[in-house]
């Protein structure tokens, strides 16, 4: 069997983008990213968390355009359990004090 003959699982990266302040402009501390970390570690065996640099999210709400900085946590699964993100993410959503917490899964090839 040659090297391109190998069969990796199929792999999923599940990126959940959160963020760094709350709706009044206080910063969340980072005991709640913490939380996240260990969460998502016990879950899945490891996680990337990029908080050094963070993104600004934007989108149009209404007539206004709203602004967000944010920071990612990625996951790798084999196994893509979509009732327990849903349940995740409300969880997230309610401790964040947000309407909504975009978490994505896009399918990936390890090499």
């Amino acid at each position: 069997m040659g090297l391109l003959e190998i069969k990796e699982p199929n792999m999923h990266l599940i990126q959940i983008l959160l963020p760094l302040k709350r709706r009044d402009g206080k910063p969340f501390g980072s005991q709640m990213f913490d939380t996240v970390r260990q969460q998502l570690a016990e879950a899945f065996g490891g996680i990337t968390f990029y908080r050094n640099a963070p993104a600004e999210g934007n989108w149009v709400s209404g007539a206004e355009m709203e602004r967000d900085q944010i920071v990612v946590a990625e996951v790798m699964t084999e196994n893509l359990d979509q009732l327990w993100w849903r349940v995740y993410r409300h969880e997230l959503e309610c401790a964040f004090g947000q309407q909504e917490i975009v978490i994505r899964a896009l399918p990936i090839k390890r090499l």
